[in-house]
């Protein structure tokens, strides 16, 4: 890790409650945080992502809905998915035959989306839903697939956000998760820190006008937890068949488990 990483480490509290990126925080402020971040991004996302991951974030989305093998007739939660992004591939490979509900905490992020299926005349198959990863507005048992992409290290309580997970799947169901992780690669690691903490918040100043939310998700995920500490979460949340993927040498993980 590069000197200016170390220098802005936090202890190991993996994203957990009282961080905020590298600042510490009160539990109850990081929500309003992370939701003034992305009502500040919403309209520029696709591009803070094309930032962060150079572009390959869409080739990542799709290994993730390609993994899933979403069936027709089926109904999908995709959880901080208030662009879209992942709803769109799905309904895609649905065909229209089955349902997709959206939630997001940021109405500026559903905006977005809905704006964008209204752009691709896709009206029917998909429920835009303001709501927290962490108290899930959705029944008991009631969906046959939880999505979350890029959105787990921005939730307050990442454990109580799994037990959500665990909670509204049906048995059967299946859990998949795309987060930016850590890099497995000796001295890509380090090139990676400098891009992310150097480079990323100078390119959010000149290209967005405004260096502060790339800044916080470059910490956020430094601070999120490693690829087999989140898979020991997701188990302990009651999911099982836990399996680890690795994207660009680690850059982002996908974790794949079920509910039985």
């Amino acid at each position: 890790m590069t000197d200016a990483a170390k220098s802005r480490e936090t202890p190991e509290q993996s994203s957990e409650s009282g961080w905020f990126g590298y600042r510490r925080v009160a539990p109850e402020e990081k929500a309003p945080l992370v939701r003034g971040v992305f009502e500040t991004v919403a309209g520029r996302y696709d591009l803070m992502n094309d930032l962060m991951s150079g572009g390959i974030h869409r080739l990542w989305k799709r290994e993730m809905v390609a993994w899933l093998r979403p069936r027709r007739g089926t109904t999908i939660l995709d959880v901080a998915g208030g662009t879209g992004d992942i709803a769109l591939r799905i309904l895609e490979r649905i065909g229209g035959d089955g349902r997709v509900f959206v939630v997001d905490a940021s109405e500026a992020m559903l905006a977005v989306g809905r704006d964008r299926m209204i752009d691709q005349g896709l009206l029917v198959g998909i429920d835009w839903i303001a709501g927290d990863a962490e108290c899930l507005p959705i029944a008991d048992a009631s969906v046959d697939a939880y999505t979350i992409a890029f959105g787990l290290r921005n939730v307050t309580r990442i454990d109580r956000a799994l037990t959500e997970a665990h909670r509204v799947l049906r048995p059967g169901g299946r859990f998949l998760c795309l987060e930016f992780s850590r890099v497995v690669v000796p001295i890509l690691d380090k090139l990676y820190d400098l891009y992310s903490f150097s480079v990323l918040p100078m390119l959010g100043r000149v290209v967005a006008g405004d260096a502060e939310p790339y800044r916080y998700l470059a910490e956020s995920i430094r601070t999120f937890p490693a690829q087999e500490e989140l898979a020991a979460r997701i188990r302990a949340a009651g999911l099982d068949q836990v399996k680890i993927r690795n994207l660009s040498s680690g850059v982002a993980a996908l974790h794949s488990a079920w509910r039985l």
